[in-house]
């Protein structure tokens, strides 16, 4: 590790745990500056239904990589590495500290640990690949995938074309199963020196708590944003639109639902993606985690900064 590798503060945690008013209060205190971690804030479209924080909750705190594309654009991993490596150095030079902030837990372990990157793209193969399953070979390319990259296969879901798509590109490169190239992408050191808390709840509070917030994002016009981008051309189809909340409001005005089922659907996807986020958490052995239940403020965030500065 080199030494002049800035320290990240990492604040993660499963969604309506209380991240975000924990960090903006938290960077303003600190003269930190926050750098998302959110893989659907970084859509300018999409707002209520991302939780994503208004001017007030940012208490003039600087917020890095919210509303950077457009939902009909192509973001992934491998860019939200590149635009937080360019924040982080901007911050070091700046001697701000950067406070990375989210519940997206490929991107936070994308950042410290890298991604697996090589001159592997080939249109041709890709687009030979997207006409077969044009032509219905999903399930053959499938088996293609599960006989040259087992591994790979046993991730990937049978239905995830983009994923197939990508791991059968690479292979057909590079003569290389993808598996084999994020295995020795691996780093054994992570790429910053970095203190990460994970925030939580008791599980029966974390789940009152996302019952509360879809209530209140419902209140505060969530449909009427999602019907707003359908009514600007945006296709429901794309994927920023089938991600947590935005399908299930499609449903309701699509007539498929009514506006309760809607919620209560969206309820319940929240509470298994909040599980999920609590399973990706605790398989990174590197998070400190923070239990605030019962805590206020004031103390959440006193404990906060004793693990992150040891002085609260």
């Amino acid at each position: 590790m080199k030494k002049e590798s800035p320290c990240l503060y990492i604040l993660a945690g499963p969604t309506g745990v209380g991240k975000t008013s924990l960090a903006f209060s938290l960077a303003s205190r600190r003269d930190m500056e926050i750098i998302s971690a959110d893989s659907m804030q970084i859509y300018r479209q999409l707002s209520i239904g991302t939780a994503k924080p208004s001017p007030q909750e940012m208490n003039g705190a600087a917020c890095h990589l919210i509303d950077m594309v457009d939902i009909d654009q192509k973001y992934d991993l491998s860019r939200f590495i590149r635009d937080a490596d360019e924040v982080i150095a901007l911050l070091h030079r700046k001697q701000k500290r950067p406070l990375v902030v989210g519940g997206a837990g490929l991107y936070i372990k994308g950042l410290l640990e890298g991604v697996f990157e090589t001159e592997s793209v080939n249109r041709n193969f890709r687009e030979e690949l997207h006409s077969r399953i044009e032509a219905g070979e999903l399930p053959q390319l499938y088996s293609e995938l599960m006989r040259i990259d087992p591994v790979a296969a046993s991730r990937i879901k049978p239905g995830d074309r983009q994923r197939i798509v990508r791991a059968l590109e690479v292979y057909l490169t590079t003569g290389t199963p993808i598996s084999v190239h994020q295995e020795m992408s691996r780093r054994k050191t992570a790429r910053y020196s970095h203190c990460m808390v994970v925030i939580t709840r008791e599980r029966k509070e974390i789940y009152q708590r996302i019952e509360q917030r879809v209530d209140e994002m419902f209140a505060s016009g969530f449909v009427g944003e999602v019907e707003g981008i359908l009514k600007s051309g945006f296709s429901k189809n794309l994927h920023p639109l089938k991600a947590l909340g935005y399908r299930e409001a499609i449903c309701f005005l699509e007539g498929t639902w009514s506006l309760e089922r809607a919620k209560e659907e969206m309820k319940k996807a929240t509470r298994r993606y909040a599980k999920r986020q609590i399973t990706w958490f605790k398989a990174m052995p590197q998070a400190i985690w923070l239990n605030i239940s019962g805590m206020d403020q004031d103390d959440a965030l006193s404990k906060i900064e004793e693990i992150f500065f040891g002085v609260s």
